[in-house]
This record gives C-alpha cells, structure tokens and sequence, in this order.
C-alpha cells in the first residue's frame, strides 16, 4: 500500500533520513538506511525488508507506485523534481530515487551454522571501515557465492549508505552476523569443523592457490592500513596471501577480496567438474 505525498516543507519527519544523509552512523544507530538509485531501490524493494519510504522525481512515480503496491506495509512515496530533492539532500543526484528503510536483526553464527549448505563460505571483516571497501566486498560475496558475512566489533555497517550503493544492493541478499568479538566467532567456527584463513601479505609466501578451500572455510580480510588484529589472526587456522610480481606490497583489500574469493569458486567449480565426470 503506497500514500503519495507532494513535498511542500522539508520539515515533515518522514524526510529526516533524506536531509541527514551526510550522518550515516547515525542513521545505523537509530537502525535505518538509505538506499540510493533506481536499480538498488528496486532491489530493495524485492525484499520483506520494512521500507519507510521512498522519495522521487514525478517521472519515476508510475512505475514505483506499481512496484509498491502489492506490498502489506504502507509506504509514503514523495515526489518533487530533482533540483528540490537535490536541496533536500546537499547532494547532485543523477536519478534522484531514494528509499528509507529499516536495518535487518543481525543474524546468530549458530543459525548460519546450521542452515547454510556444504561445503560452506563465510567472509569475515576486521576493522573495515571504509563504506566503499565494504560495498565492494559485499559485491564480492554475492558474486562468488558467499553464504554469510561476518562483521566485526571494529568494522563498520555495511548498510552504511555508500556500502549500499557500491554493493548495488546485493547486501540485501547477504545475510549478516553481527560479532562482538570476531575472535571468539572464528574460534567457534573452527569447533564446527569451519576453518577460517586470514587474507596475510606476510603469510611467509604461503599462496591463496596453495590453501585447500574446497571445505567448509571462513576468508578474513582485514583493513587496508592496520590489517587483521592479532588476536584475529591467532584464531585463524592458516593465512595467505595473493602471489604478485615483485615490489608490490599489497592490493586493496575490495581487490583482494576478488581473487581471494574467485580462488574459492575455481576450486569448488574444478572439484565439482571432476566429480562429475
């Protein structure tokens, strides 16, 4: 069910997520977030997640009013041409569709655990805080068919705004554990058989193409300045790194994500086929 609303004041409370844009970690402590552009808001809108609203220009009305309809919880669509939902904002907005909407309960590592399919693939992040790594890594996961990503107590939300947008709203389909303390998580996870490998440029050249992956295992990618923390690092079964031409310390860690997490996939996909046969 959808309510349309004209904008005649940017003081009505609906739009309060809209006009504080710039304040993401308040928006995840009162346990909202934005969701910015057409693709991504519709992808949101695929989901049950609770969606406050939706804010657009008159041109993209009809075909978001058809796409909200059906659902059972009302959402208020306010529509305004760009150059005022861009006075709303503080920002230049190419498409201009926007949508607020509630944050899902993290879920346990035990839920995850138990309803995930062998042979499993969980992503860990310790201390990412940079929204756009984060997006990129989310992207990464749905990409090569992680099954669940594992937050930090020193990493940032990945339903932080920018995290959204640069996942393309793939996160929607990630489902996300919460740790308050990621070393205990791993700990537990090697309990269950699960090991996790860090993602180490100084792992004594032990390769990514040399780690066993095709079992159940947890990547660990740490932040691009400080790393994996070394209590992170000491509960992580095995390190590794990604084998490079000489001089080159390091990729980024949404780089790295990317080869680490193809490596997974190419071992299954090379494991499966032969099994196959």
């Amino acid at each position: 069910m959808v309510v349309v609303k004209a904008i005649d004041s940017f003081d009505h409370p609906s739009l309060i997520p809209y006009r504080t844009m710039k304040m993401q970690r308040d928006h995840y402590s009162q346990g909202i977030f934005v969701a910015e552009g057409e693709k991504i808001v519709r992808r949101l809108i695929e989901t049950d997640f609770k969606i406050f609203s939706v804010l657009l220009p008159g041109k993209w009305l009809p075909e978001f009013r058809r796409l909200l309809e059906p659902r059972k919880d009302v959402v208020e669509i306010f529509v305004a041409e760009k150059d005022v939902l861009e006075q709303l904002t503080g920002f230049s907005m190419y498409q201009g569709v926007l949508a607020a909407a509630k944050i899902p309960e993290s879920q346990t590592i035990e839920s995850i655990v138990a309803t995930s399919r062998k042979p499993r693939l969980f992503v860990a992040t310790d201390g990412i805080n940079n929204s756009e790594n984060m997006g990129t890594i989310v992207r990464n996961c749905a990409a090569f068919g992680a099954q669940a990503l594992l937050i930090s107590e020193t990493s940032s939300s990945p339903y932080m705004r920018r995290a959204v947008r640069t996942s393309m709203g793939t996160i929607f389909k990630l489902p996300v554990v919460e740790c308050k303390c990621l070393a205990s998580t791993l700990r537990l996870l090697n309990k269950c058989g699960i090991k996790s490998v860090a993602a180490h440029p100084h792992s004594e050249k032990k390769y990514i193409v040399d780690v066993d992956l095709t079992e159940d295992v947890c990547i660990v990618f740490g932040s691009e300045g400080l790393g994996i923390s070394s209590e992170v690092l000491e509960a992580c079964s095995e390190s590794a790194e990604v084998e490079m031409a000489a001089n080159i310390d390091s990729l980024n860690v949404g780089s790295a994500s990317a080869v680490f997490l193809y490596e997974v996939w190419r071992q299954r996909y090379k494991l499966f086929s032969a099994r196959a046969q």
